[in-house]
């Protein structure tokens, strides 16, 4: 797990008043990122660091990682999903690339890491420790590449569909004006059985206008928050069918005068995996009878695989698991470290359903179902 530099992005283009509102909000976090913050002690919130356990593993990754590029780090949850190893991931809002340059290490030299970002004094920063980096990891040639641009088009620099096993971002989606057009282009560049893992800022309610107008607290990566349920509609709609929320902390502001500000709304850092499976993943969890057993293969996890927070599963021990869940495992990265019992939930004719799977957020709506007797009545 960890906190990698993220709170700066690029804009995409929009029409009309949206255009030229998203052009002041990009000048605005330009001027944020690229002049006022020149460390990570600068920040007027600790909104965009939020505090975690690193694993052994990341821990020894950061200390491979230039001083200069870790102390521009403004991030704010944890963005290092498990088994990298040879994958090709994007990078959304990278900063000064401490993100990158970590997950250049977990993907080893035959994997790849893009960063993309649109403020100058950041990407330089990244860009001029490309080879210091490839000769401290004893890579023969880097195996990273920093571009400049907007996220909300991607495809403007070049990134074509299909073309990355994993999409991070840590403390950026919160700073756009059109976060759905993030969502659907991070959709569009993941291959099929790809995820988008990220973090970033959420709020219990509807951040009102007056607020989200403020820039030093749209800088500070709260202005921007998301409610969370309009998060999940939005990610839905981009084809990410069922959200997965992996961990979350609530946020203290620490700064009285923005406290007050704020009027009592509550922020939570959180991070989600946003699996690419279209075709596989149902709006809700369904029982079809299937379990895994989780091999114990995956590095660093041995004991346990937490899929997300309600997915703590054993190694060896069988664990049953709705269709949703069983596509995650079995047709993504993942598929190798565990057996499958059951049948395929989408294979014709070779499976049953039994309806919607007990403990996940949802039940048979029908009153009379839990009457002493119920069932077998005529209309």
């Amino acid at each position: 797990r960890l906190h990698v530099a993220g709170c700066s992005l690029g804009l995409g283009p929009l029409r009309g008043g949206q255009a030229a509102a998203a052009g002041g909000v990009r000048d605005e976090v330009k001027e944020y990122y690229g002049k006022v913050l020149q460390k990570s002690a600068d920040l007027q919130t600790n909104a965009c660091c939020t505090a975690v356990e690193l694993p052994q593993e990341v821990k020894a990754a950061i200390g491979k990682v230039h001083p200069e590029v870790v102390s521009k780090y403004f991030g704010c949850g944890l963005c290092v999903p498990e088994a990298l190893s040879g994958l090709s991931v994007l990078d959304l809002g990278c900063g000064s690339g401490r993100d990158c340059y970590v997950l250049a290490q977990l993907v080893g030299e035959s994997g790849s890491v893009v960063g993309v970002d649109m403020t100058d004094e950041q990407l330089s920063t990244a860009r001029q420790h490309v080879a210091w980096h490839a000769d401290a990891f004893g890579y023969a040639r880097p195996n990273t590449d920093f571009k400049q641009g907007y996220i909300e088009d991607l495809k403007g620099i070049g990134l074509g569909d299909e073309t990355f096993d994993v999409v991070v971002s840590n403390c950026v989606v919160n700073l756009s004006p059109d976060k759905a057009a993030v969502l659907r282009e991070a959709f569009r560049v993941l291959k099929a059985g790809g995820e988008m893992y990220f973090s970033d800022v959420y709020a219990d309610r509807r951040v009102p206008p007056h607020l989200r107008d403020d820039p030093l607290l749209y800088g500070e990566c709260l202005g921007g928050a998301l409610y969370w349920n309009d998060f999940l509609a939005l990610a839905k709609a981009a084809g990410f069918a069922d959200p997965r929320l992996v961990e979350d902390a609530p946020i203290t502001v620490a700064n009285p005068a923005l406290e007050e500000k704020l009027c009592g709304i509550r922020f939570y850092s959180a991070t989600y995996r946003l699996f690419k499976l279209p075709g596989r993943l149902e709006a809700d969890c369904e029982d079809y009878g299937q379990a895994v057993v989780y091999k114990g293969t995956l590095p660093g996890r041995a004991a346990a695989f937490d899929l997300d927070s309600h997915h703590h599963i054993e190694a060896g021990k069988v664990f049953p698991v709705c269709g949703n869940t069983y596509h995650m495992l079995a047709s993504t990265r993942f598929r190798q470290h565990f057996e499958y019992v059951g049948a395929h939930p989408h294979e014709a004719g070779k499976s049953a359903h039994f309806g919607i799977f007990d403990g996940c957020g949802k039940s048979l709506p029908f009153a009379s179902a839990s009457a002493a007797g119920a069932g077998g009545q005529c209309c």
